[in-house]
């Protein structure tokens, strides 16, 4: 990054190969797979909460809870084993892992059998994104690293997006259980392809000075899991890290960077309503009187154009609001989220024909896509390099377990409970109450944002001067 002192996510060399943009493509379908399986079953919510006898509560366990447990818990153990392991390799294991349980999943009979591939599928998912952006922080400069996240998290609004789309089409002519067994056999197809990749070296490795500047370690030292080249083009000797070490790696960064956690808690909120948006279809059909294939459909070609363009100017406009102020990229999610609070609670409220509604769900998604790249960029520009992954993993155990596991689950409970008391439109009260909670999360952005530079450099020099041992 310009201007930045060398240190924690500093860059050298600001190249970029051609063949990293093609990792990257790779990647981002990857990411892609991830999200249309884990998002299957809120996409296909009219089809299979009927043909289950599903109640909500039950539907928000399966979506939640019975999900993020496992995902969350192992999230944070895989990433600590990207920062160990070869991670193209792990990755593959992972994809095979959760595409095999997305095909189990299509011969459920009801919620224990559905339930049971459920959480196991979390497993296999936790591994994606932590080891991905950790092999990107490895491919990408620190200046183009917002770019890099914001294009691979485009797999979350076109995942999506897809998923509503088969949900909309293919469901209808093959059914939702024909769906989930041919997309098991894709990302079986896929995890093969992973597996022949190479292991990208750990940047941090590739120089003899930088690994001097991490927690104690001495120069040439630092962990990793293969050959990596020095100052002089000689193999850097590498030392295994341990799974303490890491966390306490982790502990420090925490304790001495108030952005980084203000960051982390912004995310967090903000998962409030995209947790409880899990109930979105259900709320289009029963109380905005919508066809379940045909509005599956329209959302997600929705979905998809607003994601992908949200994606692309998260990225690339948080980049440049760093370049040209210093300021770090929350602040930009800071902006995001107050010019579009407005939108987001008129959408809940106006009919299914007004104009405000589509602009309201076009807006949805592109604020959704300009979510990620920001914040997961801020996180790992935050911490020592050595731990990127498991700090992206811990990042994601608390934005599923606290902020998706209380959206889906106290949405589905919130949901039942209103229905119980006859409350008129129980979908639409819930979900506008979850719209409000998540923006809380402005003010966390703020003041992450004002801190960046001061919290950045404050963190190297401490990184510099003190041990974790």
């Amino acid at each position: 990054m310009a201007g930045a002192a060398k240190g924690i996510g500093s860059d050298s060399d600001e190249r970029v190969v051609a063949k990293h943009y093609a990792f990257l493509t790779f990647l981002t379908l990857l990411n892609v797979m991830n999200f249309v399986d884990r998002q299957l079953l809120a996409s296909f919510a009219n089809f299979i909460v009927p043909d289950l006898g599903l109640t909500n509560t039950e539907f928000g366990l399966l979506t939640g809870m019975f999900f993020i447990v496992f995902y969350s818990a192992m999230g944070l153990l895989m990433g600590a084993l990207a920062d160990m392991v070869n991670r193209t390799r792990l990755i593959a294991a992972g994809l095979a892992l959760w595409s095999a349980l997305t095909a189990l999943s299509g011969a459920a009979r009801g919620f224990w059998t559905l339930a049971a591939p459920r959480m196991l599928i979390g497993v296999g998912e936790s591994i994606m994104t932590p080891t991905a952006m950790s092999l990107l922080s490895d491919r990408f400069p620190a200046s183009k690293l917002g770019f890099a996240s914001g294009f691979y998290y485009m797999g979350v609004p076109i995942g999506v997006g897809v998923s509503l789309l088969i949900a909309g089409y293919l469901g209808p002519a093959i059914g939702w259980r024909n769906c989930f067994y041919l997309l098991g056999a894709l990302g079986l197809a896929l995890a093969v392809v992973m597996l022949f990749l190479k292991e990208t070296p750990r940047r941090h490795l590739a120089t003899a000075a930088e690994p001097t500047e991490m927690l104690g370690q001495p120069a040439g030292r630092a962990g990793g899991d293969g050959p990596s080249l020095g100052a002089a083009g000689a193999p850097a000797a590498v030392e295994k890290q341990s799974f303490g070490r890491i966390v306490k790696m982790l502990w420090f960064a925490l304790r001495n960077c108030p952005a980084l956690v203000l960051t982390i808690a912004g995310g967090v909120t903000t998962h409030f309503i995209l947790g409880a948006a899990a109930f979105d279809q259900l709320w289009l059909v029963q109380e905005r009187g919508f066809e379940r294939a045909q509005i599956a459909q329209l959302t997600g070609w929705v979905g998809l154009v607003g994601g992908v363009l949200g994606n692309l100017f998260g990225g690339l406009g948080s980049d440049r609001l760093l370049a040209r102020t210093g300021l770090g990229r929350p602040l930009f999610l800071f902006w995001i989220t107050l010019i579009f609070a407005p939108f987001g609670i008129a959408y809940r409220l106006v009919d299914g024909d007004s104009i405000w509604f589509w602009v309201g769900v076009f807006i949805g998604f592109f604020q959704l896509g300009c979510f990620y790249g920001p914040t997961f960029s801020t996180v790992q520009e935050l911490v020592p390099p050595n731990i990127r992954a498991t700090v992206v993993a811990f990042y994601i155990l608390l934005l599923n377990f606290i902020g998706l596991g209380v959206g889906i689950t106290g949405g589905g409970v919130a949901i039942d409970l209103l229905m119980a008391y006859g409350v008129a439109e129980p979908y639409t009260w819930t979900l506008l109450a979850f719209t409000v909670a998540s923006l809380g999360a402005a003010p966390l952005y703020y003041f992450a944002g004002r801190r960046y530079q001061g919290d950045r450099r404050r963190l190297q020099e401490l990184t510099r001067t003190s041990g974790t041992r």
